[in-house]
């Protein structure tokens, strides 16, 4: 590619108006959106192990003339779903996996999102002329999840993407492989052991994983693809003229990896004695003496259609980054006993905090809080 990088902020001309409405609303669903979205977004985070893997990626030399690419934060159902072909029947699409401000509205799932608004009429004449494009984008990324040391519900992405004239550049399996393999040399050495297996995504086809040996386990760690045609189509590029690359990842995972991180909250300390460990992409992570857990267990008895993963949101909500596990110790249905359409459940509540020792106190207090929140957001009858 010819011309050099270009930093572009595209945004949304509806989307001030769904922030307007959010940010008027008292509710413990918007509330807990509006507190994902004020998090910092560590990718632009100097000294932020995510930053690091950023600047790493953004600089190999096949990105060098890549366009910079920022989108909202929230963003239509069409943009995120719609257009990238994701099945009307996907779960990523329902309530209890992402977050929904408005109806046709969410918290991006994926950095994939930025496709739509990369292909603008400016863009697409950019393509017409040169024959090529290619963009990179990153940043925070939402979705509901369990509760463990390697889930939380913002985390950050990097997406990829590459379109040219097949007259110019026919994209296949060899193309995948070496963006593949490119991103994972630079991040974790050139002596890294991979392998390469096909795998599938909605918007490209045929679409590639790497995985690198870690200790002892191969490790899946980015995926890529061809750039799906009904994708392309979507975005009123025609298939038959042009065809290109895509690859996205989480970012965390990468990290937790190359600097040996154990726990995502982590990632979000303000402590120093843990953010100063920080200093370049080789640093490795060194724990301040671990700090004891602290549990408690909680049993409710709901309807059959409750969402766990909504639960969890509520756990998150009273314990914040407090809470380090949380597992289902039993599920138990009794007709007689709790109604045909209800289910009791057990769940074992893991408390401990990276930068001190919790006391009785404030966890109790947590744990009224969130038998309150139970019996009130779930109806629940708590045991």
């Amino acid at each position: 590619m010819s011309t050099k990088r270009r930093n572009l902020t595209i945004n949304d001309p509806e989307m001030p108006a769904v922030l307007s409405k959010l940010q008027n609303k008292t509710d413990f669903k918007s509330l807990r959106i509006k507190q994902l979205l004020a998090l910092p977004d560590l990718t632009k985070t100097n000294d932020s192990p995510i930053k690091f893997l950023i600047d790493a990626i953004v600089n190999l030399r096949r990105f060098k003339n890549f366009d910079i690419i920022n989108v909202p934060e929230i963003v239509s159902v069409r943009n995120n779903f719609d257009l990238l072909n994701a099945p009307a029947d996907h779960p990523s699409r329902q309530e209890t996996d992402t977050y929904y401000p408005e109806k046709d509205w969410v918290l991006r799932t994926h950095t994939t999102v930025m496709w739509p608004y990369y292909f603008s009429e400016e863009n697409m004449k950019k393509l017409e002329t040169e024959g090529e494009i290619g963009a990179l984008c990153f940043g925070k990324v939402y979705r509901k999840d369990e509760i463990d040391r390697s889930h939380y519900p913002a985390f950050h992405q990097i997406d990829g993407l590459y379109i040219c004239r097949k007259d110019k550049k026919i994209i296949g399996i060899l193309e995948l492989t070496e963006v593949l393999v490119d991103i994972a040399k630079n991040i974790y050495g050139t002596d890294v052991e991979y392998q390469i297996s096909e795998d599938t995504f909605p918007f490209t086809d045929p679409s590639l994983q790497i995985a690198i040996k870690g200790k002892n386990q191969w490790l899946e760690i980015v995926g890529a693809g061809v750039v799906h045609t009904r994708v392309l189509k979507n975005l009123d590029i025609d298939p038959s003229v042009y065809n290109g690359w895509a690859f996205g990842f989480g970012l965390e995972r990468l990290a937790m990896i190359k600097m040996e991180i154990p726990d995502i909250r982590i990632f979000w300390s303000t402590d120093k004695r843990i953010t100063g460990q920080f200093k370049d992409l080789n640093s490795r992570f060194q724990e301040i003496s671990k700090y004891p857990m602290t549990y408690r267990d909680i049993s409710f008895v709901v309807g059959k259609d409750t969402s766990l993963n909504n639960y969890y949101e509520i756990i998150r909500d009273c314990a914040g980054n407090l809470v380090e596990e949380v597992s289902l110790l039993d599920k138990y249905e009794n007709k007689e006993k709790f109604g045909e359409n209800n289910i009791s459940y057990t769940f074992h509540i893991v408390y401990r905090s990276n930068e001190r020792t919790l006391t009785n106190d404030e966890v109790d207090k947590i744990q009224r809080l969130l038998i309150d929140r139970t019996r009130k957001e779930l109806n629940a009858l708590v045991r």
